[in-house]
């Protein structure tokens, strides 16, 4: 989770530099080498009250989301789609990140991952999400977290902004001396009472 914590949107990459993209049919996704389109990138939102748990936007302002549906009839795989939110708190847009070094896996509520998936059509850039049952399934689910925008840094709170005034000094240097002097027997005065 912590390579997301200062993200505001970010690009996901597969182990074949191939980033996973939003179709214009604001429903299905899909793999592209092009990352430097608008549909490669998705919007960061942590969900409230996780702590593990955020989703991904697209451009098209859809949800990546984890279906219950077979990509294809009897194949392991699971379609993943552009999704609405959901309007009662359903889960299907809510991926964990767990992290492997410097990538991560996207765990889905139905505790699958999401898979990048190549071949022959209909798999050659198709996107899944199934269970990791191979060792060699747990490297073809590992992304690249590429960060398009930073989110802003709060400013925190410390027990000097409170505890102590602050002065500008600009002020200060631009008035009389005696206003000077004043503002420092004041500040002289605050320190003895504290």
């Amino acid at each position: 989770m912590e390579l997301f914590q200062r993200a505001d949107s970010v690009r996901l990459r597969n182990r074949k530099d191939k980033y996973l993209v939003a179709m214009d049919d604001k429903e299905c996704v899909s793999q592209s080498r092009k990352g430097s389109n608008e549909d490669s990138i998705w919007k960061v939102e942590f969900v409230e009250g996780r702590q593990d748990a955020l989703r991904l936007r697209s451009c098209y302002g859809k949800y990546l989301t984890a279906t219950n549906t077979p990509f294809i009839p009897g194949v392991a795989g699971k379609k993943v789609i552009q999704g609405d939110l959901p309007e009662k708190n359903y889960p299907s847009v809510e991926w964990e990140a767990v992290r492997d070094g410097f990538q991560v896996r996207l765990k889905s509520f139905w505790g699958t991952y999401l898979r990048p998936n190549g071949g022959l059509p209909p798999w050659r850039n198709s996107v899944t999400h199934e269970a990791l049952n191979t060792n060699r399934k747990h490297e073809k689910v590992l992304w690249d977290i590429e960060v398009v925008e930073k989110r802003p840094k709060l400013h925190r709170r410390t027990k000097s902004d409170s505890t102590f005034p602050r002065f500008d000094l600009t002020f200060i240097r631009s008035n009389s001396h005696s206003m000077a002097s004043t503002l420092v027997s004041q500040l002289g005065e605050h320190q003895e009472i504290s």
